[in-house]
């Protein structure tokens, strides 16, 4: 088969579709992956590396994260979302829709990021088919659950939750998404959430299984396949010598990380991070954001470590904190490693909650309102905590047991050859 992706968004929003081409070009696909870097990072070097054919649409999007996150640090998350599709993806949908359509041409199935309506309607005009992948299940209606932020009402009454946050949805973002469908003569879903954003043939939960409460719960077009777990960096990454040197001559480190959002608030992540490790009274790893602190360098019991594959480094700390970001909380429970969790977001927060129901993480420490005392007592909590650490490792070893990257291709062949 010939097969098309198209993502749009940040690292963790490309990595796993790296890894799932990956995975189907071993698998006797030729793919194509089309991307749009909101930080204009390029994949280029590891997919040639792959031998997967690369596209960057547009070259450069004139976005400014770290301006982004420090503005929009204290919105309500649907207006948080709006802004950043105003700054981020409206100036370029007509360029992702172009790319869309030769993606759709050029290929006999496409495959989705699960907010790229511009790939879903090219593909609902050339009659091909389209499945989509989403990266984290909270936006799924479940009524074994409340939605996030919605109070538990049992059953019959979170659907009603469900479908109130169904029409939030629809007026906020409705008439902007809308407006490609109707430009070129189309008409769109009526819903936002569960129709407009999503493959209704196969949406991929790309989400380990042990996070999927209820799943079963969910409309049978989204199937859990697990996390897509990309491995080829990892393989061609080592460990730097300092880095051993450091793991080597005392306990397991906590490994301390906002992911891109330390981009945001470099100073204050850092100087937080230092004053927690030292009434925590730990060693850590810490990423650096400052250039105060050069990567691949140590100040006593502190190593600072610049971007690097989360996974081989994880494997050999006591706990990690992290921002709950999708992938990096899957990477954290895969190496069976305790979670301190500062969410910046509601969907951090989801994850956060996520961990902390699966007893791998105390309570979410929201950055808002985190200081380093209450940062070092979080991290306090999980490495003296027994059950947190047996929890962890318990669960990093059913996650190593998931391979999200195979089962994603068998469902993508199978519903495929289904429909041929």
């Amino acid at each position: 088969m010939k097969i098309g992706i198209q993502t749009w968004g940040s690292n963790g929003d490309i990595r796993p579709m790296l890894a799932l081409a990956d995975g189907l070009q071993k698998a006797g696909h030729t793919v194509t992956l089309v991307v749009s870097s909101i930080d204009n990072q390029c994949y280029q070097p590891i997919a040639e590396q792959m031998g997967i054919a690369y596209q960057q649409v547009p070259e450069q999007i004139d976005f400014a994260m770290q301006d982004f996150a420090q503005r929009s640090f204290r919105m309500h998350p649907l207006q948080w979302l709006r802004a950043l599709l105003d700054e981020a993806f409206f100036p370029y949908e007509q360029a992702v829709y172009q790319a869309a359509q030769q993606l759709v041409a050029d290929n006999d199935l496409v495959l989705g990021h699960h907010f790229l309506y511009p790939l879903k309607l090219a593909a609902l005009q050339q009659q091909k088919p389209f499945f989509s992948i989403t990266l984290c299940h909270a936006a799924i209606p479940n009524p074994s659950v409340p939605p996030l932020s919605f109070p538990d009402l049992g059953f019959t009454l979170n659907k009603l939750s469900w479908k109130l946050l169904d029409t939030v949805f629809n007026w906020v973002l409705k008439k902007p998404l809308s407006r490609l469908w109707l430009k070129v003569g189309e008409t769109p879903p009526n819903n936002t959430l569960t129709e407009l954003l999503t493959s209704q043939q196969l949406n991929l939960v790309a989400v380990d299984p042990l996070f999927c409460r209820s799943f079963e719960q969910w409309q049978a077009h989204n199937q859990v396949c697990g996390f897509l777990n990309l491995t080829e960096d990892t393989q061609q990454w080592l460990l730097p010598a300092q880095l051993l040197d450091f793991l080597d001559n005392g306990l397991a480190p906590v490994y301390m990380t906002f992911g891109s959002l330390q981009q945001a608030v470099p100073d204050w992540s850092m100087d937080l991070f230092l004053e927690a490790v030292n009434l925590a009274g730990c060693r850590a790893i810490i990423q650096t954001s400052s250039e105060r602190y050069p990567a691949d360098s140590q100040f006593e019991h502190i190593y600072f470590i610049g971007k690097h594959p989360h996974q081989a480094v994880f494997e050999q700390c006591a706990a990690v904190v992290h921002h709950g970001g999708a992938g990096t909380s899957h990477a954290a429970t895969r190496a069976g490693c305790p979670s301190v969790v500062v969410p910046f977001m509601d969907e951090q927060l989801f994850w956060a909650q996520q961990l902390q129901a699966l007893g791998l993480a105390g309570p979410p420490l929201p950055a808002k309102k985190v200081t380093a005392i209450t940062l070092a007592k979080g991290i306090k909590t999980v490495l003296n905590s027994q059950s947190i650490q047996n929890n962890a490792k318990q669960a990093g070893l059913l996650m190593q047991n998931n391979n999200g990257v195979m089962r994603a291709i068998q469902l993508i062949e199978a519903l495929f050859q289904s429909t041929a």
